[in-house]
């Protein structure tokens, strides 16, 4: 939890807050999927909340270094997400309400390899093996519309 988020939390407890976040989508030449997998043993887009004076493509710059250790460079806009799937309630009661901005971007130099705390794992993962692996409902949800072409969410 970033110092903003936690300033916010002794303000209002554990009501719901709209959390901007930034993740970044990797592919490699034979079209697997970059994702991480975190403390819960969900695996996810590497990515995070955007901080106070970030762009979102500076957010997936310093998240990707983090998780990943690697620079990555953002290349194109995908899409932006949000809606019931993105409003999540943790452990501890804290309820969160997710509007996603994916880029998809490109790894400048290095191995990915897990980098910080939050991420214990790494892997590439062909659109087909998607479904074997254990996502949250929000990452399933996600994925699912970035693989079918959705951009954006109207409805």
């Amino acid at each position: 939890m970033s110092d903003y988020v936690r300033g916010l939390r002794e303000k209002v407890g554990n009501d719901l807050l709209f959390m901007p976040s930034a993740h970044a989508l990797i592919r490699d030449g034979e079209g697997r999927i970059l994702l991480v997998r975190n403390h819960s043993g969900r695996w996810l887009l590497p990515g995070g909340g955007v901080e106070p004076g970030e762009s979102p493509a500076q957010a997936v710059r310093r998240e990707c270094r983090e998780e990943l250790t690697v620079p990555v460079e953002p290349v194109r806009l995908v899409g932006v997400y949000g809606g019931p799937e993105y409003r999540i309630c943790y452990p501890n009661g804290d309820e969160s309400a997710w509007v996603v901005t994916i880029l998809e971007c490109r790894i400048l130099e290095g191995e990915p390899a897990p980098g910080d705390d939050e991420v214990d794992a790494v892997g590439w993962y062909q659109p087909a093996e998607l479904d074997a692996l254990p996502l949250s409902d929000a990452s399933r949800v996600l994925l699912g519309e970035i693989l079918s072409g959705a951009a954006f969410r109207y409805d």
